[in-house]
């Protein structure tokens, strides 16, 4: 059997074996993995290639959010092993989130043996209309020989850029089959430099506006260097910046610009926005409110104002210098960014506020926020401007039960760095087998689980739906206290150290404890 799987004899080798060695060399070194039957040569050949790194998660949608989380942090692309249609399907809900970060990430998924597709077996599906929503390219395997190859191209894809999802759909005789042989890679794109006459469009159209221009930085753009530059040119024009709202990837805290999110409700959105006579796009899409409502309108900048200089597939980081440097503007001082400043040391009760606070006065240097808090998230952002420097990964597609994924997938890249999952009791139990993924990999993750037994977002967007006394039927689709779910036993279940927290005290005690120690911790907050 091991000979079907991975190589004969005579040195021949197996489709799923080249598979592996070309995603391998092209820097693919991992795989989260939740396979079946159907992926059973993939799995084989993972035990004779070495470099790649296999990963289990016991949900589909912890493997591609960890693939997220990964590529996020990496820039480089990890892979997925699913089974079948509805495996995939398990996992769309995060891919979603995935794509609308423009994570490079590969798919693999196994199909039934090509032989046997036209007998309809039960577990037989459309995979090609699964993937296509959620993926920049999809390819089924035709032949065993085509299989380096397209992975090679799959690999491409991913990484772009912009950077995407790309699904390959493998029969499983083909992935058995032997006599196949390895592709060589295809070179790694760089971002596209932007036309000098769009960096000479904004930069006169900054400086003939000044304080009425604002910049939307987003993607690429939410570089250390690139908010760096963004603030010369705010100090030079007078001009406002704002940070998309759900940022895959934001660098933040001491000696950096202070900027904030857009606001998430649209009518705050375009309070904030209201006057500007041009709003840049750098490395960010013009914004739009996240859903729609009644007499509202969609686009929350005022009309016509919106005006581009870098598309997320472009350099933003050097056009907002290259704008920086037309303007004249003076260098960087560091002391002109935030200094280390940290809330006052709360007390007495958790609520959101207290618990944000606490969190951004233990932050260690260069940690990975991971935040997924939802409501309870909103003090964080505030209280953390001034911390030591660290990164925040957002929900960017707003499919819920991305936090722990995401944090499990960015500790396997950034082993040297300390995670913490910032997360709701909502979202987190869509997805909390991660916490067993994060046990079996010695992952270095603390998850801060804010329990408010409620679906809290939803009860506002009720309140601004216009139900002001919602009935019996509407509150218990809004509330998670009928049973109250017992997070702290959850976790201890997946063999995670674990301990409810009831004071902003407590927490100030117990969370440098937890930041401090090796591999993962949990603590429960349980709020007000």
């Amino acid at each position: 059997m091991a000979g079907r799987t991975t190589g004969t004899a005579d040195g021949s080798k197996s489709g799923a074996r080249c598979l592996l060695e070309t995603a391998r060399a092209a820097g693919a070194s991992v795989c989260f993995a939740n396979p079946g039957t159907t992926e059973m040569p993939l799995v084989a050949a993972l035990d004779v290639v070495d470099g790649v790194r296999p990963i289990l998660g016991l949900f589909e949608g912890v493997c591609t959010g960890a693939a997220d989380g990964y590529g996020r942090m990496t820039g480089r692309p990890a892979l997925t092993l699913l089974h079948l249609g509805p495996g995939f399907a398990n996992g769309i809900a995060n891919l979603h989130n995935a794509r609308r970060a423009r994570t490079p990430i590969v798919n693999l998924v196994g199909d039934q043996a090509s032989w046997h597709l036209a007998s309809d077996a039960p577990l037989t599906s459309d995979i090609v209309s699964l993937a296509k929503p959620v993926s920049c390219w999809v390819r089924t395997a035709k032949t065993a020989k085509d299989l380096a190859g397209d992975v090679a191209d799959a690999l491409r894809a991913a990484t772009g850029p912009p950077g995407g999802v790309a699904t390959y759909i493998v029969p499983a005789d083909y992935q058995a089959e032997d006599g196949v042989e390895a592709a060589e890679p295809h070179g790694t794109a760089r971002l596209r430099k932007v036309p000098g006459n769009r960096v000479e469009e904004v930069a006169r159209r900054c400086r003939e506006s000044g304080e009425k221009a604002v910049l939307l930085l987003g993607g690429p753009a939410l570089s250390a260097a690139a908010q760096i530059a963004a603030g010369r040119i705010a100090q030079a024009t007078g001009a406002t910046v704002w940070v998309e709202t759900f940022p895959a990837r934001w660098e933040r805290g001491q000696s950096l610009p202070g900027f904030a999110r857009l606001p998430y409700f649209p009518e705050q959105g375009r309070a904030a926005l209201e006057g500007a006579e041009v709003v840049v796009l750098a490395g960010a899409l013009e914004p739009v409110a996240f859903f729609g409502y009644p007499g509202e309108p969609s686009h929350l900048a005022p009309r016509g104002t919106a005006l581009l200089l870098a598309q997320p597939a472009e350099d933003a980081a050097f056009a907002l210098e290259a704008v920086a440097l037309a303007l004249g503007a003076a260098a960087w001082d560091p002391s002109q960014g935030q200094t280390l400043a940290l809330p006052a040391r709360p007390s007495g009760p958790l609520d959101a506020a207290t618990a944000g606070a606490a969190l951004a006065r233990c932050l260690p240097e260069n940690a990975i926020v991971v935040e997924e808090a939802a409501t309870s998230s909103l003090p964080f952002y505030t209280d953390s401007a001034g911390a030591p420097r660290h990164t925040t990964l957002s929900l960017t597609g707003g499919a819920i039960g991305q936090g722990m994924p995401v944090a499990t997938g960015a500790a396997v890249a950034c082993p040297d760095r300390k995670v913490i999952s910032f997360q709701a009791d909502g979202s987190a139990a869509y997805t909390l087998q991660a916490l067993w993924t994060q046990v079996r990999e010695d992952l270095d993750v603390v998850t801060l689980l804010c329990s408010n037994r409620a679906y809290r977002i939803l009860q506002v967007e009720l309140t601004r739906a216009g139900v002001a006394d919602a009935g019996r039927n509407a509150r218990s689709l809004t509330q998670l206290d009928s049973p109250e779910i017992d997070w702290t036993s959850l976790a201890r279940g997946f063999g995670m150290p674990a301990q409810r927290i009831d004071t902003a005290e407590q927490l100030l005690e117990e969370l440098p404890r937890a930041i401090d120690a090796d591999g993962p911790r949990f603590l429960e907050l349980s709020l007000a």
